[in-house]
Formats: C-alpha cells, sequence, structure tokens
C-alpha cells in the first residue's frame, strides 16, 4: 500500500511543503511516484518519517538527522533505543522545569515575588508560602482575600522588610505591655489592639471589628498562629484575643 503526499501529511502533522522539502534534500525520498508523477510514500517511508519527526522533536538539525538514519552501522532499533533514552532525559528536564514553573506560580498566587535568598533575609525560616495553599481553601473566595492578594503582588522586599519591621517593634511593645501587667480591658491594651487592626487594614485588606474578633480566636484556637503570638510573649495569644474583643466593644457599642 502506498499514500499520497497529502495523505501522509495528515498522519504525521505536517504540511505538504514539509514534505517536499525533505524529498528536495533527499531526506525522505519517497519510493514510489504515480504514472502523473506524484509522490506515493510506502510504510518503510512512513517508518523514516517517524524517524525524522523524532530526531527534529528533540532539536537536531537535519543534517545531523540524515547522517544518523543514513548511518549504515546503525539499526533501527539503535534508533529506537537513542530515542528512548533522549526522550527519557528530555521528559526529566520538563519536569523539573514544570516544578520550577509551579513554584513560581504558587509564589504569584501569594504574592511573593522574591528571590530565595531575599526571602529568607525578610522571613528567616517562616515561610509565607507554607500555607498558601490553606489560606486560599479558608478564604479564598471572600474579597479581603482577594484584596490581600492584589496589594500583595505589589509589595517589594522593601516592603515586606517595613512590614516585618511594624510587627517586631509592635510584639516588643505588646510584650512590655504584658510585663507591666496591664489587662486586656485597660485603654493601652486595646489601644495595642486597635494598632494591630489597623496594621492589617493598611497592608493587606480592610479589616471591620467582627472579622478581627474572627481572627483574634483564630490566633487561640490555631497553634501555628498562637505558637507565633506566644513566642513574642507566653500568654500574649490570648490576651490579644481579649484585647482584640474589647477594642471591639468599645467602638461598637
Amino acid at each position: 500500500m502506498s499514500y499520497s503526499v497529502g495523505q501522509v501529511a495528515g498522519f504525521a502533522g505536517v504540511t505538504v511543503r514539509t514534505l517536499h522539502h525533505y524529498d528536495d534534500i533527499g531526506l525522505l525520498v519517497p519510493s514510489e511516484r504515480s504514472h502523473a508523477g506524484h509522490r506515493r510514500y510506502s510504510d518503510a517511508d512512513l517508518d523514516r518519517l517517524q524517524q525524522i519527526l523524532f530526531y527534529r522533536e528533540l532539536g537536531f538539525p537535519l543534517d545531523e538527522v540524515a547522517a544518523l538514519l543514513d548511518d549504515p552501522a546503525a539499526d533501527p532499533r539503535a534508533h529506537l533505543r537513542r530515542q528512548h533514552e533522549l526522550l527519557t532525559a528530555r521528559i526529566e528536564k520538563l519536569q523539573k522545569m514544570a516544578a520550577a514553573v509551579e513554584h513560581a506560580m504558587e509564589a504569584r498566587t501569594m504574592g511573593i515575588d522574591l528571590t530565595p535568598e531575599e526571602r529568607f533575609e525578610v522571613f528567616g525560616d517562616k515561610d509565607p508560602e507554607q500555607y498558601a495553599q490553606e489560606a486560599e481553601q479558608r478564604w479564598g473566595g471572600t474579597e479581603a482575600y482577594a484584596e490581600s492578594q492584589r496589594r500583595a503582588a505589589r509589595y517589594t522586599k522593601d516592603d515586606w522588610k517595613r512590614m516585618q519591621s511594624e510587627v517586631a517593634d509592635w510584639g516588643e511593645r505588646y510584650d512590655a505591655l504584658m510585663a507591666a501587667g496591664d489587662a486586656p480591658t485597660s485603654p493601652a491594651a486595646m489601644d495595642m489592639a486597635e494598632e494591630h487592626r489597623r496594621h492589617i487594614c493598611a497592608w493587606f485588606y480592610d479589616c471591620p471589628y467582627e472579622m478581627h474578633q474572627g481572627l483574634a480566636e483564630m490566633y487561640v484556637s490555631d497553634e501555628r498562629f498562637k505558637a507565633f503570638y506566644d513566642s513574642m510573649r507566653p500568654g500574649l495569644a490570648e490576651h490579644l484575643r481579649d484585647a482584640i474583643g474589647a477594642n471591639a466593644a468599645r467602638h461598637t457599642t
């Protein structure tokens, strides 16, 4: 059985012009011609075309493809083994590239556009992407989450460093407040809670008092948030929760 140039082009997903070019340079010369002089390709021709396209996909120039296929010392099985090895290596490389792109997508989703060195410099061992998936599952459909993503996407390394500095300064002052024995309902503690709320509003999203109270409960119930605040001072998470509640009450009643 033989096939026309149009049929072969359809089988292989190449253009008729490409097949004509391969014929002109002697890379793939059809085994037959019709009475009218039209090209006719045999099954053996299709096998050779498949080999050509494999090598082309792997980046080999046409002259090297011709040299490989016309090497009298090589047999079809050798070509298949070689191509299998090359394709396996290509797959591994592409998988690594895909993983790198996926990581970049996650970083972009979190709005963290920093190099690894910059990220470590700013956040230390507190990777901001660590809970990205969970955060999206919890709040991904909210306007607050969307607004947080929009703002964070614009932040530079200096912005993140300034934000972290503000958090550290707030933590030191809250530690001092607790050391002085101020109750969560004291004016000073409520002022610190209000500063905490405004920090969220300034950097991430509008945080009404009711939402702030919901966050405060999470600071205590979620062990990771609790550990973060208690690292500033043991018991700070519960103290802050109560101060946030008191602050919300004084502004909403």
